[in-house]
């Protein structure tokens, strides 16, 4: 077994790691001017997200979901790195200091304190976290808006998927693994899904969607959090119910998703939720946000030919 691209990192006991790739990962954890400036200007743009959330009535929230090399650094067997060096971590300690210190979710402190649970936390040939990784950080994050989960969730059904996962396909051979999915949608409904997503779907493309993907579920469960969150995320919440997604949607009474680093502010002020979440994977602090996002225009646009 070898990586086949030079991203991929060969830890102990087959768990892989991303180190390279368009945002450069390792290159992240250095102490180097570059890195520093960015994470200067992720915080400030939190701070400008957070007052301008504020003026228009709602709670805005930030979290970042850790790399694999933040959490199980003891695992990478070889590999030169400093945990301490995270962008998370560093961006979580700025923020800290600052006047929007409630706006942020640190995510790293509860992972790494879980880093030794089975299952892990984290899928062993996959850049995304395991539903049970998931599912802690989605603790935290109901602990930070004020609300409660569903006491029933880890018992729901689930059932086990064999496949290929992102970097286990990046190995020559590929390496397959097997996840354990919840299935957590039994209250919330989907009531909507711009083109793009219906388009993918009809297609059987669905994979291959990442950003413009939108979607809304409404809840009418008693036990639903009453309240409309907005979240703006990535495959860490994903358009799908599997992740963050499908957790939120459980909680509260109305739940949109959009698939952006980037907000569409006129959407937000629209819309009028009482809660927005941003959720970013902490490989995509690389890349600071400029908010010129339009979520119809992103919905709009055209699938790609086949």
């Amino acid at each position: 077994m070898r990586d086949s691209t030079d991203m991929v990192h060969l830890g102990r006991d087959g768990w892989l790691f991303l180190t390279g790739g368009t945002n450069r990962v390792r290159e992240q954890y250095r102490a180097s001017l570059p890195v520093a400036w960015r994470l200067w200007r992720w915080r400030r743009l939190i701070e400008a997200r957070t007052a301008r959330a504020a003026g228009a009535g709602l709670r805005a929230f930030h979290v970042v979901v850790p790399e694999k090399l933040s959490i199980y650094e003891d695992r990478l067997d070889g590999l030169a790195l400093d945990p301490a060096l995270s962008p998370a971590r560093r961006l979580g300690a700025r923020l800290a200091r600052s006047r929007v210190a409630g706006s942020w979710i640190d995510l790293v402190g509860p992972l790494r304190a879980a880093r030794d649970a089975e299952p892990p936390l984290y899928l062993r040939t996959d850049t995304h976290w395991s539903q049970e990784g998931c599912r802690l950080a989605f603790g935290e994050i109901m602990r930070a808006m004020g609300a409660v989960p569903p006491a029933d969730l880890a018992g729901r059904p689930f059932h086990d998927h064999d496949g290929v996962r992102d970097l286990g396909a990046k190995l020559d051979p590929p390496v397959r693994e097997t996840m354990r999915v919840r299935e957590v949608q039994r209250d919330a409904v989907r009531v909507f899904a711009n083109p793009l997503v219906e388009g993918h779907e009809a297609r059987g493309t669905a994979a291959d969607l990442h950003v413009g993907a939108h979607v809304v579920f409404r809840n009418e469960s008693p036990a639903a959090d009453p309240r409309t969150l907005m979240l703006f995320g990535d495959s860490c919440s994903h358009f799908h119910p599997i992740f963050l997604t499908g957790l939120l949607a459980e909680s509260f009474s109305e739940l949109h998703f959009v698939w952006s680093a980037n907000l569409d502010w006129a959407y937000i002020e629209r819309v009028r939720p009482h809660l927005l979440l941003v959720e970013v994977a902490e490989r995509f602090l690389a890349r600071v946000p400029t908010d010129r996002f339009d979520v119809a225009a992103e919905g709009a646009r055209a699938l790609p030919e086949v």
